[in-house]
């Protein structure tokens, strides 16, 4: 029997946002626009930037673990990772 335990809560429980309204919705469809768009690489693009004067998101390797700071963004659905100060 596989140990349920082990799985990572990002699929055990997927994020979900309830809509309320036509301006939270607004909110919510423009803050995850913005993550999209803001200079992000995505596998799906290559890992490629979206703009060429974009600012690259990029940590350096090797960092440790306590050197990087996760940044919850639309409520735990996307998060932002940089580099700690």
């Amino acid at each position: 029997m596989p140990n349920a335990g082990s799985l990572p809560s990002a699929v055990s429980a997927p994020a979900r946002i309830l809509i309320v309204g036509k301006r939270h919705l607004r909110r919510v469809m423009d803050g995850y626009i913005v993550h999209h768009n803001a200079g992000c690489s995505h596998q799906g693009d290559g890992l490629e930037l979206h703009a060429p004067d974009d600012e690259q998101n990029v940590i350096p390797f090797p960092t440790p673990a306590d050197r990087i700071r996760r940044r919850r963004v639309l409520g735990g659905l996307l998060n932002k990772y940089q580099q700690a100060a």
